[in-house]
């Protein structure tokens, strides 16, 4: 398995809408493997594969405390919605940023395993949370698009600074 780069926000690959996939095999097998390592290693409790440059419809999540429920959501999609909460959420794209977002409180999903079989789950709280913040990403959408415009101008700085922080210089000479 293998450490996979986060693509972090404001990169434009984040904006690009996510394909159905088509096919099952081992290479995706080994890719989900290591969106969990990723995940884990961040450490996060989901990652959908636009946010590692992998542009089809797979989500990889583990919202439990012993990190021992792994889900994967192959070309998924929100069937039905009730209700609303709101959840301070963060990214594994926009690190060290929180914010409040109004999302529904319970989701029913469809969605194929990593095996390839369908199945159909009702989430609700943190799992249903996580599940529309990864879907979002599939669909070229990242949390900080839900926050008023001034907010995602600080967000973009405050991004823009980390990655000036994090280039490193060329020495003269």
């Amino acid at each position: 398995m293998a450490l996979l780069p986060i693509l972090e926000y404001p990169d434009e690959r984040l904006r690009k809408v996510a394909k159905p996939l088509e096919r099952i095999d081992a290479a995706l097998q080994r890719l989900i493997d290591d969106m969990f390592e990723t995940m884990y290693d961040a450490p996060g409790i989901g990652l959908a594969a636009t946010q590692i440059d992998f542009h089809q419809q797979l989500i990889v999540m583990d919202v439990s405390e012993e990190k021992d429920q792994p889900l994967v959501f192959i070309n998924a999609r929100i069937v039905e919605t009730e209700g609303s909460q709101t959840c301070q959420e963060g990214c594994l794209s926009v690190p060290t940023v929180f914010a409040d977002v109004a999302r529904a409180e319970r989701v029913i999903v469809e969605a194929l395993d990593r095996h390839g079989e369908a199945f159909r789950l009702d989430a609700s709280g943190l799992l249903a949370v996580c599940i529309q913040h990864e879907m979002d990403h599939l669909a070229g959408k990242v949390f900080v698009d839900y926050l008023s415009p001034l907010k995602r101008q600080l967000v973009a700085r405050k991004m823009d600074k980390r990655h000036r922080q994090q280039t490193p210089t060329r020495a003269a000479g």
